[in-house]
């Protein structure tokens, strides 16, 4: 039985975005999530996926923990140091498309760099190593991943200083990353997707082709979702600074049919090829798109 918004009220990213400094935002969303963790069925999750296993017949018996069975009537056996940690990276799309929004709470840019911040924190509670790829047309930061103490700080103060300026090439930057990752781990976009998805795609696989998990997070603005326009609206390309003049109400049908297209040729192309794909409103809790990553973590292990 999945673990629902109702079990503990998630914040609404309104309420984040006001939180102040980007350390806190982040702070605030993973130790109340948690800390919902450990009241939830699924109590204990939050660490124990990080540290055992679930036994397999012909384990040695002397290595299950009692106390795991005791608290969650599950056979787990602890794992080994080099059996728990992942290299963990962050790939954060900054091109100009990510700045629109803020008037439900954040834009895309703001919610992608608080996810991304989130995440660092859950990853560095957990031993993982992150590390930080920010992109436009090319990559314009990088982290490479680490776990030694103040790396999450130095993570966080990166995030901080990104800013939304160029056009987009998602797939690019995939691939020059993909080329320098020797390492088992995971691969996380943050990014609304708006490029070629056929480059897209082929640059997400180029991952798989080096045995690392990916998980996606496509973040889009809900007016993206929804269009909810009703008056002629003057639209600016945020990378072009084109703009156009439109009814709603005529070009509404043909958007919601293209945008809906996109969305569902991500899912299921890259849930095909065993990649997480996950579609994300900025009006949605970032707890959600948090879930999201434990379960993608917890079976890359």
């Amino acid at each position: 039985m999945p673990w629902t918004a109702h079990d503990r009220p998630f914040l609404d990213p309104a309420v984040v975005s006001r939180l102040g400094t980007l350390e806190l935002k982040a702070r605030t969303v993973v130790e109340g999530l948690l800390s919902g963790l450990h009241r939830s069925p699924f109590k204990g999750f939050s660490v124990e996926f990080a540290e055992y296993r679930q036994y397999i017949p012909g384990d040695d018996i002397s290595t299950i923990d009692w106390k795991v069975y005791a608290r969650s009537d599950r056979y787990v056996i602890k794992k080994f140091e080099e059996e728990t940690n992942l290299d963990c990276h962050l790939m954060l799309d900054v091109s100009g498309s990510m700045g629109y929004g803020g008037h439900h709470g954040m834009s895309k840019f703001e919610y992608g760099a608080c996810l991304a911040a989130s995440l660092g924190y859950l990853m560095n509670r957990q031993r993982d190593a992150v590390g930080l790829t920010a992109f436009d047309e090319e990559i314009v930061s990088m982290l490479p991943a680490s776990s030694r103490p103040g790396h999450l700080l130095a993570l966080l103060v990166t995030l901080d200083r990104l800013k939304t300026a160029h056009r987009t090439n998602v797939s690019k930057p995939l691939h020059q990353l993909a080329d320098t990752l020797t390492k088992r781990g995971i691969v996380v976009l943050i990014s609304d997707l708006l490029d070629d998805p056929d480059e897209i795609i082929r640059g997400l696989k180029h991952f798989q082709f080096r045995g690392i998990d990916v998980i996606v997070f496509h973040i889009l603005d809900h007016d993206e979702i929804e269009f909810p326009f009703e008056r002629a609206t003057r639209f600016e390309d945020l990378e072009t600074s084109e703009e156009i003049m439109a009814v709603p109400g005529v070009v509404r049908e043909h958007y919601l049919k293209q945008m809906g297209a996109l969305i569902e040729r991500y899912r299921r192309e890259l849930g095909s090829s065993g990649i997480d794909y996950q579609l994300v409103d900025t009006n949605q809790p970032l707890e959600i798109a948090l879930l999201s990553y434990l379960s993608t973590r917890s079976r890359s292990l």
